[in-house]
């Protein structure tokens, strides 16, 4: 009879295969992102925006105000 807490060496490769599987399906979703990201000479190109004169850094801009519209009741 077979040692039951031993587990089967067949179920030991199986295993290595869905973990290789696993591996590799990982590696193929960060290879597809890496493409997509920003080249950094495209961010060094744009000019950089003024510092507030005032202090603070908040701006009530039409994106702020249509934010609070949807925030109302």
């Amino acid at each position: 009879m077979s040692n039951p807490t031993r587990p089967a060496q067949g179920s030991l490769k199986r295993r290595a295969l869905f973990a290789g599987a696993g591996t590799a399906g990982a590696l193929a979703a960060v290879a597809t992102l890496l493409p997509s990201a920003p080249d950094a000479d495209v961010q060094s190109d744009a000019t950089p925006k003024a510092p507030p004169e005032r202090g603070g850094g908040y701006a009530l801009t039409d994106h702020v105000k249509q934010y609070y519209q949807t925030t109302r009741i």
